[in-house]
């Protein structure tokens, strides 16, 4: 039997983002006061049974992974990356290997933070270069499994200098 509890389930699930009460009655066609209702319920029902998952109600109402259980989620899930560490992660894979003094030079200053949660994240390594001066940075397999590449960068160099060759092309024409 369908409830309007399992309805609302249904909502969070699917939206994956925090939904406003106005926002789950307006989507089930139902009124407030029952939604009100039924989520408080849903509220109790998650948290009296030792699962994964929880509804937080801070800014809206959302279905997540508990807290303890965000490890996981890292690990299988593929991670946001802010637009900044996006871009200094592209420039890597552009210029791999790269060393992190040229890459500052290139990114600014906010590119020692951006390499350090690359690392944490799996998406990039460094080693000191022969001078131990600095290090060398590159991507890492997790980096082409995020992106979900076939081969090499290089490859991916090459495409990209393609691509732009022909769009360059048709803007002359």
């Amino acid at each position: 039997m369908i409830t309007l509890k399992s309805r609302i389930e249904a909502v969070l699930f699917i939206t994956a983002r925090a939904v406003s009460l106005d926002e789950i009655a307006v989507i089930l066609g139902e009124e407030k006061e029952a939604i009100e209702e039924a989520i408080l319920e849903l509220i109790m029902d998650y948290s009296a049974r030792d699962g994964a998952l929880e509804i937080d109600d801070e800014n809206g109402y959302i279905l997540q992974v508990k807290e303890e259980h965000m490890d996981l989620v890292e690990l299988l899930c593929p991670v946001d990356l802010k637009p900044g560490v996006l871009r200094t992660l592209s420039v890597i894979a552009l210029k791999e290997p790269i060393r992190l003094t040229d890459l500052k030079e290139l990114r600014g200053s906010n590119t020692y933070e951006h390499v350090q949660e690359l690392v944490e994240k799996g998406l990039v390594s460094k080693t000191r270069d022969k001078n131990g001066r600095s290090f060398n940075i590159k991507t890492t397999p997790k980096f082409a499994e995020y992106f979900k590449l076939k081969g090499d960068t290089r490859s991916l160099v090459k495409i990209l200098e393609l691509d732009k060759g022909i769009k360059d092309n048709a803007k002359k024409e």
